[in-house]
């Protein structure tokens, strides 16, 4: 069977740490003399991430190497999300997203008296247009489209109106950032594998 684009992401180990990192596209200039500095903010936001995996006998290591080997450096992409943190910390049983591409305030509509919390995740879209948002804010649902009300970070980059935001096991689309695979063995025959990887824009 071909290989297909993006690939799931391996969950028969789980992962040992994941460091994941926002990365803003931010130039400033400071003087020599004064010290007045000058910020400019571009548009440009994307996720970063560093998954260590746990130490692992062949039977384990030999499917995250093929799931690696698989993606052809950066070539393809994959799904993933926050292992560790799968489900909201607010009561949203539903969000409903209207936005321009672009907006970091979103249009939104969440039942009445149900909260999103400020760190939760929200996904838009699906597979090679999954995208991962962070809520910046508390906001509680009115059980209407409120104009503005919700702060996410990156800002969305399609437009979307009445989209279903996906709020549990959200995941978004990634590609590694090399063109290699690496792992090591020593002499237990233990596997240990890590990688890094960027959002797929």
């Amino acid at each position: 069977m071909a290989i297909s684009y993006p690939l799931s992401f391996p969950s028969h180990t789980g992962v040992r740490s994941i460091e994941i990192r926002a990365r803003n596209a931010v130039a400033i200039s400071r003087s020599p003399f004064t010290y007045d500095q000058q910020v400019h903010a571009y548009s440009g936001q994307c996720w970063e991430a560093d998954v260590s995996l746990p130490p692992m006998k062949a039977s384990d290591a030999e499917q995250w190497i093929a799931f690696l080997m698989s993606l052809r450096g950066q070539y393809g992409t994959f799904t993933m999300g926050d292992t560790l943190n799968t489900s909201l910390r607010g009561t949203a049983s539903a969000v409903t997203v209207t936005a321009a591409a672009g907006d970091s305030s979103l249009d939104v509509n969440v039942p009445n008296n149900e909260t999103l919390k400020a760190g939760d995740w929200i996904q838009l879209g699906t597979g090679s247009s999954a995208t991962l948002h962070k809520v910046l804010q508390d906001y509680t649902g009115t059980g209407s489209l409120e104009t503005d009300s919700l702060e996410v970070w990156p800002a969305v980059r399609v437009a979307h109106s009445s989209t279903s935001a996906v709020i549990s096991n959200t995941v978004g689309n990634w590609r590694l950032n090399v063109n290699e695979t690496m792992w090591n063995i020593n002499e237990a025959s233990i596997y240990g594998l890590n990688f890094g990887c960027v959002e797929a824009i």
